[in-house]
């Protein structure tokens, strides 16, 4: 996930313990070997390092966590990376010295001809991602703006390629996909076409903020993609804007059709209610994840769920 928040999961399946298996994860060092700007929005680092060799993405929409160093550091310190003392350990750092925690989607995994293993991640810019002000508001987008060869930081991730952070599961039977992401799951969504096989039926809607962000996916699916190009917006204009494209479509013709919708929380719900109530889905074929949500920070959602404030949101990012 290309996300700047929590990703809280908001889906029908049951819910499940925030601590995954010590075995499914662990902390892995990245880094950074090289970057490339995709389009206005977005740009991909892509990560090296010794500790990939055990790294096991599921491919689909597997989640990690980064944790981010401050702006006055180059690298990543933790006090702890211990399975029973890492997150007080974190959560006890003096907050000029903690680095920042954000849960993304790996775009891709794959070992070189030489052997060495690369992990892409796609990042979301706001703004120029040069100033203070952006390092408060959106560090992960200012940490990838600035992100240069040899930088490392921590993260954790799978050591498993079964693991509950890969949260597309479609039932077998399944004979038509339904796909809605913004751009902060476009990432996610990227990496899902890339491994459906050929002949698959897919209609999509990924919403992006500017015209140059609709990126060329690749995928073997037969994939009807709409874009919803954005430029401004917010709250119900931004929703409407949404549902109006999806209401305007002829869905495939499917007896057992499975949606897959990720983005901002608010945006996923009003979505979910339509392929449920106004076409008639299954809610248990539809899987919808909230990475962010309108006006709160990740470290407030993650503040929330721990209160148990927010039962039906599931911070993954604390793996």
């Amino acid at each position: 996930m290309t996300a700047t928040a929590s990703d809280a999961t908001v889906s029908d399946a049951p819910a499940s313990d925030t601590a995954p298996a010590a075995a499914h994860f662990r902390f892995f060092e990245l880094e950074v070997l090289r970057t490339r700007r995709l389009g206005h929005s977005f740009l991909r680092v892509t990560f090296g390092g010794e500790s990939l060799s055990g790294f096991r993405s599921g491919g689909y929409d597997q989640s990690l966590s980064l944790f981010l160093p401050p702006a006055h550091q180059e690298h990543t310190v933790l006090p702890s990376t211990d399975e029973d003392t890492w997150f007080a350990s974190w959560r006890g750092m003096p907050d000029e010295e903690r680095p920042v925690m954000r849960s993304y989607t790996v775009r891709a995994q794959r070992r070189t001809p030489e052997g060495a293993d690369e992990v892409d991640i796609d990042f979301v810019l706001h703004g120029t991602a040069t100033s203070a002000a952006d390092a408060a508001g959106s560090p992960a987008a200012y940490w990838a703006g600035r992100a240069v060869t040899g930088r490392r930081i921590m993260a954790i991730g799978p050591a498993v390629a079964e693991n509950k952070s890969v949260r597309f599961q479609p039932p077998a039977g399944t004979d038509a996909l339904l796909m809605y992401a913004d751009e902060t799951a476009l990432p996610a969504a990227a990496a899902i076409l890339d491994r459906l096989p050929a002949g698959a039926r897919v209609a999509a809607w990924f919403e992006v903020p500017h015209a140059d962000d609709r990126l060329v996916l690749p995928t073997l699916s037969d994939a009807d993609i709409t874009w919803i190009v954005r430029e401004s917006g917010a709250g119900k204009e931004r929703i409407e804007r949404v549902l109006e494209a999806l209401r305007a479509a002829e869905l495939p013709v499917a007896e057992a059709p499975y949606a897959w919708l990720a983005g901002e929380a608010g945006t996923i719900r009003a979505v979910r209610r339509h392929v449920v109530q106004e076409r008639s889905i299954d809610r248990r074929a539809v899987r919808f994840t909230g990475y962010w949500r309108l006006g709160a920070s990740e470290e407030e959602l993650l503040a929330e769920a721990y209160a148990g404030q927010a039962a039906s949101e599931e911070p993954t990012s604390a793996l």
